[in-house]
């Protein structure tokens, strides 16, 4: 076991300090230049979009896909969340609050990654014979590169995106909520683990219509309860904004510089944190959020 969680560690430093980083930022910062800064270009549209639909008619999930509120509500239902709260912390934790700095950066060249993952899921997908609406990276991965090399690249991709989300992710996700319920409640986490099995069961039977259904109104009221959590918090804290601003910018350029921070954090260790932080936060670039906005009913990819 411990031969095997060296290897593992070692493919981890690799991927999470070197790889990801360079492809992550990279890619994003291509992203944004070609698509000439569309997280800015298009917030307002984003906003109006995002916003009106909690209020207008969402419409229904049938056979042939989602509205796009829905694909919208379902890839936030599994961007939000532990990632936020648990992935943020930990990025605090070890790389000091500079880590925070390039979290901020990750996001923002990530809107241009996940718009782009959106668009391309939108425009790929395929329409099967019963009206069942299928699309993600692995379609745009095979229409992008022809021939065998395409079909391994996605295989490769279904195998990867499999795995991180049918048993790494939702297990992380399903031991935070037990810790939270036996740290709050006393719950002993496997019985809070069945409960939350059964919850996820009772859902997914119902196949995509009661998936959009069940995240079209649960993400809005989570997102309520999500923003007035963190106002409470900043309201309470308000003497600590201005630190905690000029610590994450000093931090994110010189560590050391900054009292109350990780112990020996660098510039390296809160990019490196800050940056894998971020995927697991928003997840732009994992290619797990195309799979809801390529069954979104709309007139325009773009949309």
């Amino acid at each position: 076991m411990e031969t095997l969680n060296n290897i593992v560690l070692t493919i981890q430093h690799y991927l999470a300090d070197y790889i990801l980083i360079i492809l992550l930022l990279a890619g994003g910062a291509w992203f944004t230049i070609r698509l000439n800064f569309i997280q800015v270009r298009g917030f307002k549209e984003g906003m109006k979009r995002a916003f009106g639909g909690l209020f207008s008619k969402k419409g229904e999930a049938g056979k042939d896909g989602m509205s796009s509120f829905q694909a919208l509500a379902t890839a936030i239902a599994a961007q939000v969340g532990t990632g936020n709260i648990a992935g943020a912390a930990t990025a605090l934790a070890i790389g000091g609050p500079g880590a925070i700095f390039w979290m901020w950066i990750a996001a923002f060249l990530g809107m241009a990654t996940i718009f782009a993952e959106a668009v391309m899921a939108q425009k790929y997908k395929q329409v099967g014979k019963d009206g069942q609406v299928t699309g993600g990276p692995v379609y745009y991965i095979r229409a992008a590169f022809q021939g065998t090399f395409g079909k391994v690249l996605a295989g490769i991709f279904a195998v990867l995106i499999t795995l991180a989300l049918g048993f790494m992710g939702n297990a992380v996700q399903s031991n935070s909520i037990a810790s939270a319920f036996n740290t709050a409640f006393g719950i002993p986490q496997p019985v809070m683990g069945v409960i939350v099995a059964i919850i996820a069961l009772f859902v997914f039977v119902g196949g995509m219509k009661r998936i959009a259904k069940v995240t079209e109104i649960i993400v809005p009221f989570m997102a309520v309860l999500y923003i007035i959590g963190s106002l409470i918090v900043i309201f309470y804290n308000y003497k600590n904004i201005p630190y905690a601003f000029a610590s994450i910018f000093v931090g994110a350029f010189k560590p050391s510089a900054v009292t109350g921070g990780a112990v020996g954090a660098t510039i390296k260790l809160a990019l490196t944190k800050g940056v894998a932080r971020g995927l697991f936060s928003n997840e732009a670039g994992m290619g797990s959020t195309p799979h809801a906005h390529a069954v979104a009913k709309v007139d325009h990819p773009v949309e």
